[in-house]
């Protein structure tokens, strides 16, 4: 059993849904931190998703305004992601937004 310290990260080139993390199948997540970055002179949304074994899709953020030249932080809680679930992120404008999430992934091998 390890635990492995890492983080992944995206730069949202397409208005797509953009997987930004998948955990392992024989691995359980804790997402600590989920940063997005805006680094244009505009606003821009980003949604963000949580796609479950059963293919079933949870919102987490909906639509979530990030402003201009600004870094936010979206969670205020760890978030927990079971084996093979995926966390994936949307952008209403291409080329605007960065993501970065750091995470703890425990593996049960």
């Amino acid at each position: 059993m390890a635990n492995i310290y890492t983080n992944a990260k995206v730069d949202l080139t397409t208005t797509n849904a953009t997987t930004l993390y998948t955990a392992p199948s024989n691995s359980r997540a804790i997402i600590k931190s989920l940063l997005v970055s805006n680094d244009a002179g505009s606003a821009a949304t980003i949604t963000v998703t949580l796609t479950n074994a059963a293919a079933a899709v949870f919102s987490l953020f909906n639509v979530k305004s990030i402003a201009s030249n600004i870094t936010e932080q979206l969670l205020t809680e760890p978030l927990i992601l079971l084996e093979n679930e995926i966390l994936k992120v949307t952008a209403s404008d291409a080329n605007e937004l960065h993501v970065v999430a750091s995470l703890l992934e425990i593996n049960r091998d």
